[in-house]
């Protein structure tokens, strides 16, 4: 029996909400007036089911401009594109960000996770919660990682309403579009000539480039405020016109500066929201190379320079990109996976607002290279000034002839859609984000069939994180042999960390792999009395004080018994209470399951469930609790359907056996 959700109706704002992405209904059978026509045929029906990808954009813009979403709104939706009520309640429960009770319009939401939580997130949460209380209209909510560790403790306020605008929005005031007039004036563009194609743009671009999609991508109201204070946090959350305005991205690379830099070398120089300077910085020249070599010749380099994966697979590129660009059904797709949930994680999230040109251009040559003409870029939700610097960048490409129907004038057809995220760790993992952007619950597929043969709508996919594309650049600009001369002959490249914690200077590094954590923590400026490092983020291992002169490679690393993983490097000194944290990593992993698998489904809540027990206890009497979490971790580890359930006992099981977290 489905879910039916009676006799509600949605108000006139939940409607326009969702008729300004996906336009006024056409037939009483999607939500309009009934007419003497629709009473002798249905229409509408085949076009909608083809429109279920626009099922979580349209969540978000009730989200957006209502701050929740009702059961009238939600039916509004299904009837819309034609999606049975229970499946379309199932996806927005699934996400965090999204609520089906009434909540106010402005949600503060304070990250307790384990950065956060080593700086004092719970006397902040409590101090805030102390003074927020219903006569407010400021609804608290406690946070998984919000991706500022550098500036822990952070909170993030979303402030729902139809004029609301981004308080953190920093592009340029003139719109991007009003650059085509300057160039049809004969303004100076900074472009050489014939080599961004004509200015004119196509209806589809107009309306972002989505399958299906009418509206634009639209920003609600948002103010960070990292560090926070109570009274900070308040502020931006009751006094809009208070908000602190976010620090520039390059407050974030302490190494800023530093001509040394591959990765890096564009933020806190070239000016993120100007394309013209990202280009006199170097920008696409190697899009340049890459029309001039070939898709072949393209992943020939890339093979060659050795990249492998940074997300934390570390499977080579050049043969995902062989295998997808090989197979024989059409169309292929690419996409960006840049939901970088892993708490500690925040490096794709200053590549993207401190160089989202570079991510735009790595984008198009992947493309290119595996034969994609559409590319999605699965954006974090949380991360409200990254989608603007994207959404600014995206635009001005495909302005400029970057991006089109004839990139640079070579014939070749590439467009980017942005798709915001929700708050669900499990979107990290490639099969689930399709599901995520196909309008499905967030949940892995079982493999094979592998993403290269049948990913996103069931078409060969290409899948890369932001990292890994932006090292594409630095492969076609200086050459595969180059490239491959940087850190290791198995790991090759510079690498990208985030460093956060209890140091001196937390931020993003760059270090060539090879580089040892010792070195790293030193430019860190590591305190005294160092405890514990956890490598990897909560999904990584701990390692102790004395061990810090293993290699940051992700053959060394294994060798030491942990992993790299995304490039994670938290600090902790003997200030923070290491079963608090052990506890809250159990916490993640329960709540961010997302219940498909047996293992993972109930393994997380046993795990949590003996860490409270043994919280307070030691030695004989956790004894019992700690032979269950072994057994309960084997199972996780072995029986789990992706890597959420395999790796949710790695972090514990380190403290138990390196740093004897109960003895």
């Amino acid at each position: 029996m489905d879910l039916r959700f009676g006799d509600s109706k949605p108000t006139d704002e939940e409607r326009a909400a969702v008729d300004a992405l996906l336009g006024p209904p056409e037939s009483s059978w999607e939500g309009a007036d009934r007419s003497d026509a629709d009473l002798r045929w249905a229409r509408g029906g085949r076009e909608a089911r083809d429109r279920r990808d626009q099922l979580l954009p349209a969540l978000h813009a009730l989200n957006d401009r209502v701050g929740w979403i009702s059961e009238g709104a939600l039916d509004y939706v299904c009837r819309r594109l034609t999606v049975p009520p229970a499946e379309a309640y199932g996806v927005a429960t699934f996400y965090a960000m999204f609520s089906v009770r009434p909540r106010p319009a402005t949600v503060l939401h304070v990250c307790t996770d384990l950065a956060c939580t080593a700086a004092g997130a719970s006397r902040l949460c409590a101090a805030v919660e102390s003074r927020l209380g219903p006569e407010s209209g400021v609804k608290v909510e406690r946070s998984p990682c919000l991706g500022l560790c550098e500036r822990a403790p952070a909170t993030l306020v979303i402030r729902a309403g139809e004029s609301a605008r981004p308080a953190q929005e920093d592009t340029p005031a003139r719109p991007a579009f009003e650059d085509e007039a300057v160039q049809a004036e004969g303004g100076s563009g900074g472009a050489a000539p014939g080599d961004d194609g004509g200015t004119s743009r196509s209806s589809e671009a107009e309306s972002g480039g989505g399958k299906g999609r009418r509206g634009r991508n639209t920003l609600h109201a948002t103010a960070i405020c990292a560090p926070a204070t109570p009274d900070r946090a308040i502020a931006a959350a009751t006094a809009p016109e208070s908000a602190p305005t976010e620090p520039a991205p390059e407050t974030a690379v302490p190494q800023t500066g530093d001509t040394n830099l591959t990765l890096l070398h564009r933020i806190g120089t070239a000016d993120p929201t100007s394309l013209d300077d990202y280009r006199a910085h170097g920008g696409y020249t190697a899009l340049r190379r890459a029309f001039a070599l070939g898709p072949a010749a393209v992943i020939r380099e890339v093979t060659d320079a050795g990249l492998v994966g940074r997300g934390g697979a570390a499977f080579p590129t050049g043969r995902k990109w062989q295998a997808t660009a090989a197979q024989p059904d059409h169309p292929h797709y690419l996409v960006c996976n840049a939901d970088e949930s892993e708490p500690g994680t925040f490096k794709d999230r200053v590549l993207m607002e401190g160089d989202p040109f570079a991510l735009v251009e790595a984008m198009t040559i992947a493309a290119y290279a595996t034969g994609a003409h559409r590319g999605y870029l699965y954006l974090r939700g949380e991360y409200p000034r990254a989608l603007a610097r994207l959404t600014h960048a995206i635009e001005q490409a495909r302005t400029r002839g970057l991006l089109g129907d004839d990139v640079l004038g070579q014939g070749y057809a590439f467009d980017i859609e942005i798709r915001r995220g929700a708050g669900a760790y499990i979107c990290g993992e490639e099969t689930a984000l399709f599901n995520s952007i196909e309008g499905r619950r967030g949940e892995p597929r079982s493999k094979p069939p592998f993403p290269v043969e049948k990913g996103l709508f069931g078409k060969p996919t290409v899948e890369n994180n932001v990292e890994t594309l932006v090292n594409v650049l630095p492969i076609l600009t200086m050459g595969a042999e180059a490239y491959a001369a940087i850190g290791t002959p198995t790991s090759t490249g510079p690498k990208l960390f985030c460093v956060s914690g209890t140091v001196a200077r937390p931020g993003v590094y760059e270090l060539p792999f090879g580089a040892t954590l010792d070195e790293l923590l030193a430019l860190a400026g590591v305190r005294d009395n160092l405890r514990a490092v956890l490598l990897g983020g909560a999904a990584g291992g701990f390692v102790r004080p004395d061990e810090l002169d293993i290699p940051l490679t992700f053959e060394g690393t294994r060798e030491a018994g942990t992993t790299l993983g995304s490039g994670v490097v938290m600090a902790f000194d003997d200030t923070v209470p290491l079963p608090r944290l052990l506890l809250r990593i159990a916490e993640f992993f329960r709540d961010e399951s997302c219940g498909q698998c047996v293992p993972c489904r109930v393994g997380t809540v046993r795990q949590e469930e003996a860490l409270h027990r043994i919280a307070d206890r030691t030695g004989a009497a956790a004894a019992d609790d700690i032979a269950l979490l072994r057994e309960v971790g084997r199972a996780m580890r072995d029986a789990s359907i992706c890597g959420l359930g395999q790796t949710a006992w790695n972090a514990v099981e380190s403290a138990i056996d390196r740093l004897g977290a109960y003895e």
